[in-house]
């Protein structure tokens, strides 16, 4: 009985760590989209609070703020405003990557970021 209860403890704390580590987002994260043909290059600078994530988004429209944003388990949103628009940001957390789905002017894109090597 000791035996089963000491095994359900010990997974359940590696849960949570490994719920805590996949969640780490903060730093700088790169990626590309393909906007009309064009490659164009993505840089976000997060960090969060909690359940919340800020930062800072980079494109060659310039550097904007991250609005609204939340992470729940592995999920991210969070907002940008491009050009006088919102693009809303949903992405999915891995251990190093996130899947993004930016959706700008009504047009979903898809990319993968990589954590930066430089920080």
């Amino acid at each position: 009985m000791n035996t089963k209860l000491f095994n359900s403890f010990v997974l359940a704390i590696c849960g949570v760590l490994f719920c805590l580590i996949l969640a780490d987002v903060n730093g700088k994260w790169s990626g590309n989209i393909d906007y009309n043909g064009s490659n164009i290059p993505l840089t976000y600078n997060f960090k969060t609070d909690g359940d919340k994530i800020i930062g800072t988004s980079e494109t060659p429209l310039g550097t904007s703020e991250i609005k609204d944003g939340k992470i729940e388990k592995d999920v991210l949103t969070f907002k940008v405003d491009l050009n006088g628009e919102t693009a809303t940001h949903t992405g999915r957390i891995f251990a190093d990557s996130i899947n993004l789905k930016i959706t700008y002017q009504g047009t979903d894109f898809m990319t993968t970021l990589k954590r930066s090597k430089t920080q």
